[in-house]
């Protein structure tokens, strides 16, 4: 604990998948004082067609209250 998940479009390397394991890994280390061993990281690639449907609807639409940084607004 904490898990999180990336949700993407197909196409990005492993290398890339990699590189943004460790530094969400390093973030949730820093900012909420967890050792690494407590820390994981999953990645689900969403065909480009599906984005809609499984993720924007379901997860950024259905759960607004729960997003901290919503699509298209600078932090």
């Amino acid at each position: 604990m904490p898990h999180v998940v990336v949700k993407l479009w197909p196409g990005k390397s492993e290398q890339q998948k990699v590189r943004l394991a460790q530094n969400i890994t390093k973030d949730v280390m820093d900012v909420l004082h967890y050792g690494e061993e407590s820390v994981s990281v999953a990645f689900e690639e969403v065909e480009p067609g599906d984005w809609a449907a499984k993720v924007y609807q379901t997860d950024i639409v259905g759960n607004a209250e729960k997003l901290y940084k919503k699509p298209g607004y600078t932090m």
